[in-house]
């Protein structure tokens, strides 16, 4: 009895394949897992994965597998130590099989000496990017060292999963510390490794960050159809396309991403983004000098922030300050400095620059600063000696806390302010202590720069080590599928070999079997449409006649001709009995189509009477009774020379019909007439006449051909004028004895 199996899809939010793109095309991807116990995750090898469109793959020492499928495709798991699985497959998702019960108490000890292996790798790996983590915001290289030595112990195992979660943590680092480039670069190598919508959402907010707003565009939109993404995730996802759109000055779309993410943030009460985007929305109208969108959507902020934490009420509020600042309403922005200066004294010291991103920067929210800004704007106003105790706050708060780059800009400012105001001694004693900051700042900042030249040595050096990993690890990992290629190659040959040569000699059998049979239906199948043919072609009498030999009997009735009229009915039956009685027949007597051909002149001539007279004469040394012809063969021609010749003709014509012998074996019918000629007729007809003859015509060739292909070329006509003005018609049967 086969173990029992567990099929677990991972929806580590990855990315589905934009098929609809378009819209039923197949289009295949590669999938990847594996097979591994339910208990011990210990790797199970050997397993045959098929799909039912014909791809095949086998797991490898690691139990994992990469297979070419397409959404819809059925994945099929093989192998005798498990139960047979099938799955649809739904997305581009890595596929996860657990195998409850794998590797019991009866396993080896190498087995288990394995299992154990991997779990202390896997063990291992977490507690370095929990470390990583841990000193992400402090110490850049040590979390960077942290994440290396994550990569380490996966060594040549190929596990896929835990090196995007550490190439995803590095991309993560280099984004808090502003290296967007490699932040980049990393989060595309952990999705080459792994398809995952939270790193995928991360690299295009560093897209955003990195103002290359329409990569950003680009790597975000395919999210938007992915339907496993947590509400906080899809609020995110909105927001940076929204960032996106901002940064590509597309204000109406930016609008409508922020919108539907706020949408989303209020229904799920997710308050910070309800904050966010409120103050982003305020921003986007303020750009677009929409001022009373953008006053209400920034109160909307201070009032939202007013509910949470105080320091994002003094984040938010600095923002909006900011924004009275550039609309130069002064008063305002002092009186919410002044409010966000009495929040920020109510804030422990580490509370204020740890709590939230706006705190860091060179922007720092910070007393000192602040004060600088309440200052600039009392100086904006011209009220000089209103800014110059902000300004000296401000100096004392940087010096206070080594502030070098505030106490330099309020240390110049506030030697301006002392020059406006004519006090000199006081001007040239702050721009003497102006000069002394500034070469302070200028030594402060040789040595930021080297240790930043130092940092980014060990940062290169760090990213190298594990460029070469991921190098060491693909190169070893490709080394073992070869192995793996190369056993199943050596294992196939064989089979494929005798498959080759019985497939040849079967092949070459089925192959003369199969000429036989298509010679010999083909033949059969030609003689049947040909039959099929000539029984369609043959049942079909010309429209008009009956048509015109109807309105001839209506013509009649209506003059109160009862007689004429009953005996054109009587003839027309005896005719139409006839052809119904011939119309299974290929041939028919040349006796019965003559009494058929006189009949139905006979018929036309009631009809046409002051246009013409017919005459059918019969050579004495013709006979008759042994030549055979199809049934209404002549008939069409009759019909052309009476209704397209003699009917236009002013005078009354001639119609003559003449058989004769030519050789014993061989008998020529003439029908001809003096009307007027076939050039003058086509000039007369409509477009609708021509495609009628034409098709009539087509159809007494069709019949010709299929008959003489049959009977070996036993009719033969040609078709001429009779005069040499063009006038008249001739047209010239030929029939062969049977």
């Amino acid at each position: 009895m086969g173990k029992k199996v567990y099929i677990i899809l991972l929806f580590l939010l990855a990315i589905l394949p934009a098929f609809s793109q378009v819209d039923n095309a197949r289009v295949e991807v590669e999938i990847r897992g594996s097979v591994k116990g339910k208990e011990n995750y210990a790797p199970i090898s050997g397993v045959q994965i098929s799909t039912n469109k014909g791809s095949y793959a086998r797991t490898n020492s690691l139990g994992e597998f990469k297979i070419k499928a397409a959404v819809g495709d059925i994945i099929v798991f093989e192998s005798p130590e498990i139960e047979t699985v099938r799955y649809r497959i739904t997305s581009e998702e890595d596929i996860d099989v657990l195998v409850e019960g794998y590797g019991d108490a009866s396993a080896s000890k190498k087995a288990k000496r394995e299992t154990t292996s991997v779990r202390n790798t896997l063990l291992d790996h977490q507690r370095f990017l929990d470390s990583a983590n841990l000193y992400k915001k402090t110490d850049l290289e040590k979390s960077i060292d942290f994440i290396a030595r994550s990569i380490e112990p996966l060594g040549t195992s190929g596990n896929r999963a835990e090196l995007s979660k550490s190439l995803s943590a590095l991309g993560e680092v280099y984004m808090y510390h502003k290296q967007y480039d490699l932040a980049i670069t990393n989060f595309k190598d952990a999705l080459a490794a792994r398809q995952s919508n939270s790193t995928k959402l991360l690299l295009g907010k560093t897209y955003v960050l990195n103002k290359e707003f329409e990569n950003a565009e680009s790597t975000l939109l395919p999210l938007i159809d992915m339907k496993n993404m947590v509400p906080y995730q899809r609020v995110e996802l909105y927001e940076a396309l929204g960032d996106a759109n901002k940064g590509l000055a597309n204000a109406k779309k930016a609008l409508e991403y922020y919108q539907q993410g706020l949408t989303i943030a209020e229904k799920n009460q997710i308050s910070p983004k309800v904050i966010d985007l409120n103050s982003k929305m305020a921003d986007v109208f303020a750009n677009e000098d929409r001022l009373v969108e953008a006053e209400g959507f920034y109160q909307n902020s201070l009032n939202l922030s007013r509910k949470v934490a105080p320091e994002r009420l003094i984040q938010e509020s600095e923002k909006v300050a900011d924004y009275y600042n550039q609309k130069s309403r002064y008063a305002d922005e002092i009186q919410l400095r002044k409010s966000t200066l009495n929040e920020l004294k109510q804030l422990p010291k580490r509370s204020v620059t740890e709590a939230q991103p706006g705190f860091l920067g060179e922007d720092t929210i910070t007393s000192q600063r602040i004060n600088y800004k309440i200052a600039n704007a009392y100086i904006a106003q011209e009220k000089l000696d209103e800014a110059i105790p902000y300004l000296e706050k401000s100096i004392v708060e940087a010096d206070k806390e080594d502030d070098l780059v505030v106490q330099k800009d309020a240390t110049r400012k506030l030697s301006e302010v002392y020059k406006y105001t004519g006090d000199f001694t006081k001007a040239l004693a702050s721009y003497q202590d102006y000069v002394a900051v500034v070469d302070s700042l200028y030594v402060r900042k040789e040595q930021e720069l080297s240790r930043a030249a130092r940092l980014n040595r060990e940062i290169a050096n760090t990213q190298n080590r594990i460029s070469s990993l991921e190098q060491e690890r693909e190169l070893s990992q490709s080394k073992y599928n070869l192995a793996v290629t190369e056993q199943q190659l050596f294992e196939e040959t064989s089979k494929r070999q005798k498959w080759i040569i019985y497939s040849l000699l079967f092949g070459i059998a089925l192959l003369a079997f199969t000429a036989f049979l298509y010679y010999r239906s083909n033949k059969q199948q030609k003689l049947a449409n040909n039959l099929l043919a000539l029984k369609s072609l043959r049942t079909q009498m010309n429209p008009h006649f009956i048509f015109n030999a109807l309105n001839s009997v209506n013509t009649y009735i209506a003059k109160s001709d009862e007689r004429s009229a009953n005996r054109f009915l009587s003839e027309f039956s005896v005719l139409m009995r006839s052809v119904l009685e011939n119309s299974e027949e290929d041939f028919i007597p040349l006796t019965k189509e003559l009494e058929l051909l006189e009949l139905y002149v006979k018929l036309e001539h009631s009809r046409f009477a002051d246009k013409f007279e017919y005459e059918i004469n019969v050579a004495d040394n013709v006979d008759v009774d042994a030549f055979q012809i199809p049934p209404m063969l002549l008939q069409p021609y009759i019909e052309n020379a009476i209704w397209h010749g003699l009917r236009y003709k002013e005078e009354k014509g001639f119609l003559k019909i003449n058989v004769r012998e030519i050789t014993p074996d061989i008998l020529e019918i003439t029908i001809a007439d003096n009307g007027i000629g076939r050039k003058q007729s086509a000039a007369l007809k409509t477009t609708n006449q021509r495609k009628q003859k034409s098709k009539g015509m087509g159809n007494i060739k069709k019949r010709i051909e299929i008959l003489n292909d049959m009977y070996k070329n036993r009719v033969e006509v040609s078709i001429s004028d009779l005069n040499e003005d063009q006038t008249g018609t001739k047209v010239s049967l030929k029939l062969k004895k049977q």
